[in-house]
């Protein structure tokens, strides 16, 4: 989730995606991660890279998961073509779960540069931030791995965490209590054995430029926001980084499915998901061809557009008798996906009332699952 995304949070309030086992449960529960990887990998297919090298920014790498699943297929796609991939993270920890992803990602694809930013949506791109100040302070790390092998490159990247705690620290905004880096943070990485052959494609500190064949924004807001600020602050500069013909592949939630039916059953008002697909599009279309017809825009027939991942659980575990722990990781991802904040949640945890809704629509669907959806903006050759 994005850390410059209003409305106003009382300071002293734990936001959902700020608490990190409601995160790390939802992960290793669903399937969403696999999903996401599947949809962003169908885009490969129609990506033609131009020399020297494939250039990817992954808007939110989260814990790792999509972004090295993403690399995989690249390098089945593309297995001579290196490969430049640029990840946006705010968080310390899932910043330090993404590099314990990567050993084998140096180890399969020798010519791979990957640089973790803390940087925000409209300089992340660059790797360069906005403010004079912030360029004064903005702190850069060029770590060569050495050894050629995927125990040698984690034997390396586990050596990392000083740089994690003095680069990846943050503060609460003023105005809204989201998270700002205190300082902003590049850490690039490459195999030191392919350095002189990557030399030309490494980013250097003030000469980045944005050039990206795909871009991955799964998620890369709260859903609550509106239309206009999800275009204007997220999606605009982030379709404005791509290469001619680049594509960006954005994902977010629909809320047309069972998890849904179980945050109604509790908060019957309740609309997270507030700009579908075919609205974001129009808006971020008036924001990008203002003046021209710089970028196409693919909303997809439902068939292609909305996907769906589920909740791992064992074929007898959905029955008449539902375990306590199922029955948890259930209304977790529901109030997870939903973005529900921790006091509402924490006073439902107290009245036991979730335990009976939960249940009764794990019942009925005979699990739980969600449904995302999907679509593509390419910038025009």
């Amino acid at each position: 989730m994005t850390e410059e995304t209003p409305p106003k949070a009382d300071d002293n309030a734990i936001r959902f995606f700020d608490n990190r086992e409601k995160y790390l449960m939802f992960v290793t529960t669903t399937t969403e991660k696999t999903e996401i990887s599947r949809r962003i990998g169908e885009e490969l297919d129609k990506i033609a890279p131009t020399p020297p090298s494939l250039n990817v920014f992954d808007a939110g790498v989260g814990d790792g998961t999509v972004l090295s699943r993403v690399m995989r297929e690249m390098h089945c796609r593309f297995k001579n073509v290196p490969q430049v991939v640029v990840g946006k993270e705010i968080s310390m920890e899932d910043t330090r779960l993404t590099l314990s992803k990567l050993a084998d990602r140096f180890a399969e694809h020798p010519q791979t540069v990957v640089v973790l930013t803390n940087l925000y949506y409209a300089e992340a791109p660059s790797l360069e931030p906005r403010r004079a100040a912030n360029k004064e302070k903005l702190q850069w790390w060029d770590i060569p791995l050495e050894g050629d092998s995927a125990h040698d490159f984690s034997q390396g990247i586990g050596q990392l965490d000083e740089i994690l705690a003095r680069g990846w620290q943050t503060k609460s905004s003023k105005k809204t209590g989201n998270p700002l880096y205190v300082t902003p943070s590049v850490l690039v990485l490459y195999r030191k054995d392919q350095a002189f052959a990557l030399d030309g494609l490494i980013p250097k500190r003030g000469q980045h430029v944005p050039n990206y064949d795909l871009v991955m924004a799964a998620q890369p807001y709260r859903s609550r926001q509106s239309a206009a600020f999800k275009a204007e602050k997220v999606l605009a500069p982030l379709a404005q980084a791509l290469a001619p013909n680049g594509r960006m592949v954005v994902i977010q939630s629909t809320g047309h499915d069972p998890g849904m039916e179980i945050v109604r059953k509790v908060w019957p008002d309740e609309e997270p998901f507030a700009t579908p697909r075919h609205l974001l599009i129009r808006t971020l279309r008036e924001k990008l061809n203002a003046d021209g017809e710089h970028f196409t825009f693919d909303a997809h027939h439902d068939s292609r557009a909305l996907f769906t991942y589920h909740m791992h659980a064992l074929p007898d575990e959905i029955g008449s008798n539902i375990g306590t722990s199922t029955l948890l990781a259930a209304w977790n991802a529901a109030v997870y996906v939903a973005q529900i904040e921790d006091d509402r949640i924490n006073e439902m945890l107290r009245n036991g009332k979730y335990i009976d809704v939960t249940q009764n629509v794990l019942q009925r669907h005979g699990g739980l699952w969600f449904q995302d959806e999907s679509f593509v903006v390419v910038k025009n050759a």
